[in-house]
């Protein structure tokens, strides 16, 4: 099976909804930005600080390339959709799955995380104006899944039922 590649905003419940799905699923599963924390040995708050943005979206490419392409699941960071490559590449190697979350919703589940790097300030405003500039990226995946309000296994059940009717 081609790889399985989560798409979505931060807060949407990719890393979460991605674990589930590789246990029940029986298959690894790869998270783009633990294994850019590893390979940088720094947090991606400090690499966005000490390098930029560009940095950062070149090392998620890099990243990305080097991930199986067969038989696993893909976690992504957030912006990964940003440069058409990245979207090329998933949508070329893997069935991608795009968890949408309401801004209200991601503002809930973020408002007291201080780690994220592009949400300073006016935090609802920012996932606003970031959100509506990526959705167009996002909606490119093969399959939608809203997860404002599902359960990770409802969200995780919605993803193995879409994956079935492939066959």
């Amino acid at each position: 099976m081609k790889s399985i590649y989560l798409t979505g905003f931060m807060g949407a419940g990719k890393t979460t909804v991605g674990k589930a799905l590789g246990e029940k699923l029986n298959l690894p599963v790869y998270d783009s930005d633990e294994i850019i924390i590893k390979k940088e040995r720094r947090s991606i708050e400090k690499i966005f600080q000490e390098n930029g943005e560009a940095y950062f979206r070149d090392l998620e490419t890099e990243i990305l390339r080097s991930l199986p392409t067969q038989n696993a699941i893909i976690t992504t960071g957030g912006g990964i959709v940003l440069k058409k490559e990245n979207r090329d590449f998933m949508k070329e190697h893997g069935i991608v799955i795009f968890l949408y979350c309401s801004p209200e919703m991601i503002f809930e589940r973020l408002k007291d995380d201080s780690t994220r790097p592009l949400l300073q300030g006016n935090k609802m405003k920012e996932i606003e104006t970031r959100l509506k500039k990526r959705l167009p990226l996002y909606k490119e995946a093969e399959y939608m899944i809203d997860t404002t309000h599902l359960t990770v296994g409802e969200a995780v059940e919605n993803i193995i039922r879409f994956l079935q009717s492939l066959k």
